[in-house]
């Protein structure tokens, strides 16, 4: 979805990609023989990736995608459960091991867009909800089908859910198991934005060049201080939010921005 003269680079055996363009990064999921089910070696490259974008300066915005349009990402690779995911001792081991790609998403201190088409399930909306934006076409579907395969879904991801959908529609997701689509996911705030399956890349394309074009102290604070304030108020770290605030107002950028809005022009931002 960027222009053809942005490199692709191989990561997990070819199983994720990476390119980056004019202030985007893009990360791909690509193993579309299995609707992009997610693996232990693609989560170790996600992790790989999102090290390298955040400390690109030239990167303010990521966009994570599927390959081919059935999947953003189905779920984690069932292939793997037997051997990885047999018992709780295994499913233990599983999850210490994908915790580190995991843990850099969540983490990840700029903005994250999930542009999804096709089955958006299970890990794969978990991944998902673990972005800032999801952006859909019109012919997906999501759902966790953890009800149907006796499995628990992770705490933080329920916490996400409920942040996302409350409580009601939380419980009907994961109690039914069922899929609901796009339009039914934007009603219920899942998603941010649905739209048609041939203007899902112009209107990604479009908020993060949006954002990258954006000052970025600003984009940074607001998404600690949206993260921070979605904790328990014992958990917030205020003086984070502080620092972010000062470093604001501080900034080069701060004097720019004042400056292009009384010379009536776009401001350039460079991020201190």
């Amino acid at each position: 979805m960027l222009p053809d003269h942005a490199e692709t680079r191989p990561y997990a055996g070819g199983k994720m990609l990476a390119a980056k363009d004019d202030g985007v990064g893009l990360i791909t999921f690509n193993q579309p023989e299995k609707r992009n089910a997610i693996s232990m070696e693609m989560w170790t490259g996600l992790g790989d990736i999102l090290d390298e974008f955040a400390e690109d300066s030239s990167v303010s915005v990521v966009i994570l995608t599927g390959a081919g349009n059935k999947a953003f990402v189905s779920g984690a690779d069932i292939s793997q459960f037997e051997k990885n995911r047999s018992s709780a001792d295994a499913q233990a081991e599983y999850d210490r091991a994908n915790s580190v790609g995991r843990n850099k998403l969540i983490n990840f201190k700029k903005p994250v867009i999930a542009r999804v088409r096709g089955f958006c399930m299970g890990g794969g909306l978990a991944i998902a909800m673990a972005t800032d934006l999801r952006i859909a076409s019109a012919d997906s579907q999501f759902g966790i089908p953890a009800a149907r395969l006796s499995i628990a879904y992770a705490p933080d991801a329920v916490k996400r859910l409920i942040d996302l959908v409350g409580p009601a529609h939380a419980r009907m997701i994961l109690y039914t198991g069922t899929r609901i689509d796009a339009a039914e996911a934007e009603r219920i705030g899942l998603i941010n934005r649905m739209t048609t399956e041939e203007g899902l890349n112009d209107v990604v394309l479009d908020v993060a060049r949006t954002i990258a074009d954006a000052a970025p102290l600003s984009v940074a604070a607001s998404k600690l201080t949206i993260n921070e304030m979605l904790k328990d108020e014992s958990q917030r770290d205020m003086a984070a939010i502080q620092r972010a605030m000062e470093g604001c107002f501080n900034s080069t950028d701060y004097k720019e921005g004042r400056t292009a809005f009384m010379e009536k022009r776009p401001p350039h931002f460079v991020g201190r």
